[in-house]
């Protein structure tokens, strides 16, 4: 599906199509793993010169970010909040990042360079990125006709105090799954789009292993438990392995950010999210201080539906009990 438009989206809401058509093509860029990436010196032409223009766009006003990890539903909710009356959602719009950070792009969709940045932080932020930021966000929500803006980017996680110093006000929503079904879905994803390109090994890891050595480098190396095993796990190939390790350390940075940032992170799981999406939406949306919309209410009831959960499966012995562990404070069964 193109910008995860399905006939359901496009009969609830028929302008939505237009605005995330607009977000799609315009604003997010195209990542090394999927077709159409021709289109991105266009993007970036287009965001260069929106973020030097001296124009006045709309104001960006408590804009929302989903984290957590990859694979665990952030896709779905952010596809769900876009039917919001109010609402622009751009998903995984890196391009945009890139430009207002160059050292940011942890994949290696538009840079290559070795200094990349898994964490950033408030000294990270510069007013020449405030600016660019300011004027980017804005030109979308002037172009879509949106009053609030919805980012789906997981990997924020890491960047929160950074994003806050750009946006003040800014609201974050921390999506968890069980981790069994997360990996699960990572492994299978990294599976069957991983390609080879000129060489060089485009998948969930980065091009050639790129986002896997970042985390290994700056996550894994600077955790308190698993710095003392970093060299057997900056080794793991198979696909499971390595989605534990970013599932642990993303959740333990959730779980990190509810204890000393509650009043401007919430907390959503995903089985909550599709057992009883009136009740978690309408949560979040008082959270996210967006107004009651029965349109928007009527399509998420419509799409979010329980998922069958997955097997567990062999975890490395080493970090079995930290993964163990995670689960059950975020009130997960074995």
């Amino acid at each position: 599906m193109i910008a995860q438009i399905n006939p359901n989206y496009i009969k609830t809401r028929p302008m939505k199509v237009l605005t995330r058509f607009m977000s799609y093509a315009l604003f997010e860029g195209r990542p090394v793993t999927t077709k159409g990436r021709w289109i991105n010196p266009l993007v970036f032409s287009i965001l260069k010169t929106v973020s030097a223009t001296k124009n006045r766009y709309k104001s960006i006003e408590k804009p929302i970010f989903i984290l957590g990890t990859g694979r665990s539903g952030t896709t779905i909710l952010g596809i769900v909040l876009s039917m919001h009356r109010e609402v622009g959602y751009l998903n995984e719009p890196k391009a945009i990042w890139h430009v207002i950070h160059p050292h940011e792009d942890l994949i290696g969709n538009y840079s290559r360079v070795p200094d990349a940045k898994y964490c950033l932080t408030a000294e990270d932020a510069t007013d020449e990125m405030r600016q660019r930021a300011a004027q980017m966000f804005g030109a979308y929500l002037t172009v879509t006709r949106s009053k609030r803006l919805v980012d789906k980017y997981p990997e924020l996680i890491f960047r929160v105090d950074f994003v806050r110093a750009l946006f003040p006000d800014a609201r974050f929503i921390f999506l968890a799954r069980n981790g069994w079904d997360t990996c699960h879905s990572i492994a299978a994803w990294s599976k069957r789009l991983g390609v080879q390109v000129n060489g060089e090994n485009h998948d969930w890891w980065g091009v050639d292993d790129r986002k896997w050595r970042l985390i290994v480098e700056q996550l894994v190396k600077t955790d308190s438990v698993f710095a003392e095993m970093a060299d057997e796990i900056k080794h793991f190939e198979r696909h499971l392995d390595r989605a534990t390790i970013e599932w642990i350390l993303t959740m333990q940075e959730g779980l990190r950010l509810m204890q000393v940032a509650s009043d401007y992170i919430h907390l959503v799981r995903f089985e909550d999210l599709t057992l009883e999406p009136d009740k978690t939406l309408a949560a979040l949306c008082n959270f996210c201080e967006l107004p009651t919309d029965n349109t928007f209410q009527e399509y998420a009831r419509q799409t979010l539906h329980p998922v069958p959960a997955r097997d567990p499966f062999d975890i490395h012995p080493k970090i079995a009990p930290v993964f163990h562990d995670t689960m059950a404070k975020l009130r997960y069964e074995g």
